[in-house]
């Protein structure tokens, strides 16, 4: 009779459970993903590379740029060094932790969807006090041996459990795409810097050439003063300008310098392990497919890290409107409980208890609207961040897209300059050897033609950066199809 009872209770209780599991519902706002304002093309965008867009679909960019972006610009070197980060780099090796934490996290909220079952023997020996009130004495001592099962589950009648291991996928979706981030900056500041080196190069290389030049002019006028042509000024004048040159030739050793350690970093080695050959910079941009700004929404891992976290901003949501009904817990305790070991494994010594509790919180002095209006607050926060990030990404876009633009245009006037400039000077020395002009209009010419050759060195740089920052912009090879789909983790 006693065990039909007790299977009679356990019947009924899994009754109640397959009934409330079965009405249970989740509570809160179904998430929506926030709109965000586009255009069909980009104000700087070249007509050529124009497309009709359609609405955002996902994981599908067009005209996508390689998975190893930076082998657009042709280095062998840049190629060795951009496949030395993954592996040495320590800020991705945070960023790798972060999101290996994110996902372990999904198994541990996942883990409240099931019951917990928990067990633990004690034996001790009690005496009881002869003088304790309304009890018979010299009772003496006796034994306490137990071994109970302890079963515990929380029904998710509201879905707050079903939220929050959905907001740790999405948390996990985010560190992903946190990674992808900080993946592709590590490697654009890599091609950053690596171009600045070079260009430090090709600044050191033109002014070698120019000591040479101003040596050889300075020879010049010490032949002509010694000659009774010139003037002692003339050699003081080239002197000058030699000095200066070579002032200037040393100084861009520090900045190459600099450049030679930030990389080492970069790639993960202590500076004084790692060098860099000199080698001038003599590459062009590379054309750079561009798309359209709707895009920029699959490209780029902060956007799409900042839209997962609106998701998940919107769990927090539910989560808080959970607090406002019941929980009902269904708890069981079976086990063996006896005086002594003798007794303590016989059908007698049997013991068990199940039943359901709910709880319900009446007064909480305002907590749980609180935290719905905190909830509230930062799912509105989150949303501007995010609708901010895609802003700024475009703003991005745009600025390089025009500094490529005008640059391009700068450059062929610039070209101009240096041409024109170079003919000036050959004028100003034949005019100088033939005794017609003085010395300063050599070294006037000379200093025009250096200021335009270095310009045209630092022109060709900021259009290699602003390529590599345009890349970065448009996410590189980057898409979020390369994200973790919810249903794999």
């Amino acid at each position: 009779m006693k065990m039909s009872s007790v299977r009679l209770s356990l019947s009924l209780s899994g009754a109640v459970i397959g009934a409330l599991l079965l009405t249970s519902c989740t509570v809160g706002p179904q998430y929506v993903k926030p709109t965000v304002a586009t255009t069909p093309a980009f104000k700087e965008q070249p007509p050529e590379q124009f497309q009709e867009s359609k609405d955002w679909k996902p994981a599908q960019p067009g005209q996508p740029l390689p998975v190893k972006w930076w082998e657009v610009f042709g280095d062998p070197r840049l190629n060795a060094l951009e496949e030395q980060v993954a592996p040495g780099n320590q800020d991705l090796k945070i960023a790798d932790a972060h999101f290996r934490e994110a996902r372990a996290m999904i198994r541990l909220n996942r883990s409240a969807q099931f019951p917990a079952i928990t067990v633990g023997a004690a034996a001790s020996s009690i005496r009881d006090s002869d003088h304790q009130p309304y009890m018979p004495t010299n009772l003496g001592s006796t034994g306490s041996f137990a071994l109970p099962f302890d079963f515990s589950y929380e029904v998710d009648l509201w879905g707050r459990i079903r939220r929050t291991v959905a907001a740790s996928r999405e948390e996990t979706q985010a560190s992903a795409a946190d990674l992808a981030s900080a993946t592709l900056s590590i490697e654009a500041e890599l091609a950053f810097d690596y171009f600045e080196l070079r260009s430090a190069d090709s600044q050191k290389q033109l002014l070698d050439d120019t000591v040479n030049a101003y040596t050889d002019a300075l020879r010049l006028t010490t032949n002509r003063f010694e000659g009774g042509a010139s003037p002692k000024s003339d050699v003081a004048q080239a002197q000058t300008q030699l000095d200066t040159t070579r002032a200037q030739d040393t100084d861009i050793a520090v900045q190459r310098a600099q450049y030679e350690h930030a990389i080492a970093i970069l790639i993960g080695k202590p500076p004084a392990a790692f060098n860099l050959p000199r080698a001038p910079l003599d590459l062009e941009p590379p054309v750079i497919p561009v798309g359209v700004p709707s895009q920029l929404l699959e490209r780029r891992p902060d956007i799409a890290a900042a839209e997962r976290r609106a998701e998940e901003a919107n769990e927090q949501i539910g989560i808080a409107r959970a607090a406002y009904f019941p929980t009902l817990t269904l708890g069981a305790t079976a086990g063996l409980e006896g005086t002594s070991l003798l007794n303590w494994f016989t059908w007698p010594s049997r013991l068990w208890a199940v039943g359901p509790a709910v709880g319900q919180t009446i007064f909480d002095g305002g907590r749980r609207r609180a935290g719905s209006e905190i909830a509230l607050a930062n799912y509105d926060a989150v949303v501007a961040t995010y609708r901010e990030t895609t802003l700024t990404a475009f703003q991005q876009v745009e600025d390089n897209l025009a500094a490529l633009r005008v640059l391009d245009r700068e450059r062929r006037q610039q070209s101009d300059a240096v041409a024109a400039a170079r003919e000036s000077l050959q004028l100003f020395t034949n005019r100088y050897q033939g005794g017609v002009d003085n010395y300063l209009q050599v070294i006037t010419a000379q200093t025009i033609t250096l200021n335009n050759q270095r310009t045209a060195i630092d022109i060709l740089r900021r259009r290699m950066d602003a390529s590599v920052l345009l890349i970065k912009a448009l996410g590189g090879g980057w898409d979020v199809s390369k994200m973790p789909q919810q249903a794999a983790l």
